[in-house]
């Protein structure tokens, strides 16, 4: 009989397995890397610190798309970027519509938001095709990115590596404002059970956008827009401290 031979597959085809075994395998290799102790324990980027560069993929709209810092910081825009522990879990979906819901408001000072999760985006899709009654979070106006490979969670600080805790591999409740500049102006970081007010993250753009628009004024404590500041000197300070006192 004669041998039938089959044709090797084209090398398009060989190279095109190949890009996707990669795509799969290297976010795995990462995240093993973050969580046997491989690489440095997480350290959070503090204020007056360049934000740590990030591009995933997404989901917004009902889609995939890829999201990175520079596509706020090369237009201009302040980014509020908030972590998450999980999707399809209970705290979570109230901070994100929260977060979607003021959406408005932010775009209107200049400022996008996205979340992030250790999730994969096809996750990020189904939990925004679940309804609000069954636990979902439904169709939002800010993307959510995929960190299945852990690695923004690490470079920002925000991975549990520890793995006795029962949140082993996700991210902490964690808010990073960061500014057109590309540097991080203010950090909040919240244990699991406490959701954060996003009222609080607006009122804290507002403040840090005023003084930095208004040199030599800062904000006092629970101050909002239209309200008296500080001047940054010991003299002009006594103005406002003879009415506060």
């Amino acid at each position: 009989r004669p041998l039938h031979v089959v044709p090797a597959p084209p090398r398009a085809a060989i190279d095109m397995q190949l890009k996707v075994l990669l795509s799969l395998l290297l976010p795995i290799v990462a995240s093993a890397s973050f969580l046997t102790g491989d690489v440095d324990p997480p350290s959070i980027p503090l204020p007056r610190t360049p934000a740590p560069d990030f591009s995933a993929k997404a989901v917004l709209h009902d889609e995939f798309t890829q999201v990175s810092l520079s596509d706020y910081t090369g237009a201009g825009k302040w980014l509020v970027l908030f972590f998450y522990p999980f999707d399809f879990t209970f705290v979570c979906p109230t901070e994100i519509r929260s977060f979607s819901e003021h959406a408005g408001a932010f775009a209107e000072m200049g400022v996008g938001v996205a979340g992030v999760s250790t999730d994969s985006h096809h996750t990020h899709l189904s939990w925004t095709r679940t309804s609000r009654e069954n636990g979902g979070v439904g169709a939002l106006d800010i993307p959510l990115l995929s960190d299945v490979g852990k690695k923004i969670s690490y470079d920002y600080g925000v991975l549990i590596t520890n793995e006795a805790d029962d949140m082993f591999g996700a991210a902490l409740r964690a808010v990073f404002i960061i500014d057109p500049r590309g540097d991080v102006r203010s950090v909040l970081v919240n244990d699991d059970g406490a959701g954060r007010s996003v009222k609080e993250v607006v009122r804290t753009v507002q403040a840090l956008q005023y003084s930095d628009n208004h040199d030599g004024e800062g904000c006092p404590a629970n101050w909002k827009p239209g309200e008296k500041t500080i001047k940054t000197d010991a003299d002009g300070a006594k103005e406002f401290f003879k009415e506060w006192a």
